[in-house]
């Protein structure tokens, strides 16, 4: 019955963490304006509106919420399918520079060099000298990298092949296999950043098979506004100008593209398809002001793109180059001077809102090819109040069953119990809202679980000092005994049921997984408790009453 003043001190420390931590909860509402004003603030600057909700909730005290998932608050769900050919197309007209590069000095023995119309899947090069088509091939094949991937180990990216008087390009099945691989990652990492800089809460980005992306988020107002978020490319590329065009459908060369203005009717540009720079080179975007006080993006690019950047500017004074934000022209100013640093603006018009979202959307990135909606559904609010109702009130009367039966039980020894299990679900909250878990209805049955489980730990301590009472030792000493005979019994079991949440959580996902936090550390915090909680309690009531007698 002796407990050191380090262990009771430590014991305490442990009980008020999960209150103060807790607690947020409890003004759930207020603590999340709170914190959506201050990520504002952080983000965008601040306003008297969003200053006036960061003051509705103490700065001084823990801000920490658990998040609620999306059969709990709403929100809306995308099943998208990645449209992997696009990537294909795009990889080989990057290769169209470095074969004309390469073969320009061999103009001797293979004539003219031409970009013909091709399929999207190949590459075609007419050369006017059939006769110089070997050394054009081994040309080509030398420009051939290795795959960078385990699995296409010893293969090269491209296959090139001689037809009549063309080369034809194409990619290796292996390099095929590793960008379907790369354009998935990528994928999933700019549609995970895009909704970052939204500021959603918990949103569940995941593969699923080869080329499909599921996504969910609590808390959005429909599925359609989830797909402008994601699905909107923001591909920033600047390419050469070759000059202007009567319309859209305006015949050009190989090579060549022609693409309307953005902000001026009838207004086409006929460009170099190959990019100068690519947005994938753009390392910061930010909404500014240009000279005349109209919103613009000031943006960056890094060492790859400024050097490339710079040698373009330099070689190209007087001509006119293209912003291009997916494939629309923002502007074509002529360049002046060289522009070294890789840093510039670009400006339109736009409105200050336009120009905050245009930055997101560009420092977030371009997405990698299309996506294809296969499965789109928004939950309302109302059926994630009902599915919060139902939570609610499955565990109220699990626990006031739990606490009625063990106070009608085990009398005072049983009110210990119960305090130890108020002080459980308040460490739990206080774990889930500190690591920033998503609650989910799988969740809320692991907290109801965890409450029936909480208090076996105490019936078997309970039943052991009845038992030990019996053989006429002192109250003092059978609850010492009692205490250390359950332990291993209360060990075994727990240690068990945690390896069982571990493999839910390992094997599991989405709402297993949900189910298998709550539950991992509910056993943690009801072991706690129920060990070194109703011992203190105990112990703190027997040094000061000493009864003669114990009933349990």
């Amino acid at each position: 019955m002796q407990i050191d003043l380090w262990k009771r001190v430590l014991i305490w420390a442990v009980i008020a963490f999960g209150i103060v931590f807790a607690a947020p909860n409890l003004f759930y509402s207020r603590v999340e304006s709170h914190n959506d004003a201050v990520t504002a603030i952080e983000r965008q600057g601040a306003t008297p509106e969003r200053e006036e909700q960061a003051a509705s909730w103490p700065s001084f005290l823990p801000s920490g919420i658990v998040n609620l998932g999306l059969d709990l608050r709403g929100g809306a769900h995308l099943l998208a399918e990645v449209q992997v050919e696009d990537v294909y197309e795009t990889r080989l007209e990057s290769f169209w520079p470095e074969i004309r590069d390469v073969l320009r000095p061999m103009r001797d023995t293979v004539g003219t060099i031409r970009l013909q119309p091709s399929d999207p899947s190949e590459l075609r090069v007419k050369i006017s000298q059939p006769d110089g088509m070997q050394s054009a091939l081994d040309a080509v094949r030398d420009l051939a990298s290795p795959v960078a991937s385990l699995s296409g180990a010893g293969s090269t990216d491209i296959e090139v092949a001689g037809v009549a008087d063309e080369i034809v390009v194409t990619l290796s099945e292996a390099e095929r296999i590793a960008t379907d691989e790369r354009t998935l990652q990528q994928a999933l990492e700019i549609i995970r950043r895009r909704i970052d800089e939204v500021g959603t809460r918990e949103p569940t980005i995941q593969r699923q098979g080869s080329d499909r992306i599921l996504i969910q988020v609590p808390g959005i107002g429909s599925a359609a506004e989830l797909k402008e978020i994601i699905g909107t490319t923001a591909q920033l590329t600047f390419q050469a100008v070759v000059g202007r065009a009567n319309s859209a459908d305006s015949q050009v060369d190989p090579g060549q593209e022609v693409l309307p203005s953005l902000d001026q009717e009838d207004v086409y540009y006929i460009v170099e398809q190959t990019a100068v720079v690519t947005g994938d080179e753009l390392v910061d975007a930010q909404p500014s002001f240009d000279q005349n006080g109209r919103p613009a993006v000031n943006f960056r690019f890094d060492a790859t793109g400024a050097r490339k950047f710079g040698d373009y500017t330099a070689q190209n004074i007087g001509e006119p180059f293209a912003i291009v934000l997916d494939d629309e022209v923002i502007s074509a100013p002529v360049i002046q001077s060289h522009i070294p640093g890789g840093s510039g603006i670009i400006t339109g018009n736009f409105t200050i809102e336009e120009s905050t979202n245009l930055a997101v959307l560009l420092r977030a990135g371009a997405l990698p090819a299309g996506l294809t909606f296969l499965e789109e559904r928004t939950i309302g609010p109302e059926l994630g109040q009902d599915s919060i109702d139902a939570g609610k009130l499955a565990a109220a009367v699990a626990g006031v069953l739990v606490l009625a039966y063990m106070a009608l039980s085990y009398g005072l020894f049983g009110i210990f119990a119960n305090i130890a299990l108020i002080v459980n679900i308040a460490l739990l909250f206080a774990i889930l809202s500190t690591i920033g878990a998503t609650l989910t209805l799988p969740g809320i049955a692991g907290i109801v679980l965890t409450v029936g489980m909480a208090v076996d730990a105490n019936v078997l301590i309970f039943e052991r000092i009845r038992e030990e009472l019996k053989t006429a030792k002192g109250p003092a000493r059978a609850i010492e005994l009692g205490y250390e005979k359950a332990l291993s019994a209360i060990t075994d079991a727990n240690i068990t049921t945690l390896i069982t949440a571990i493999i839910l959580f390992a094997m599991g996902s989405g709402p297993v997984r949900g189910f298998a936090i709550t539950l991992g550390f509910g056993i943690i915090t009801s072991v706690f408790t129920a060990i070194f909680v109703t011992r203190l309690l105990i112990t703190m009531w027997f040094e000061r009453k000493r009864p003669k007698t114990v009933i349990v």
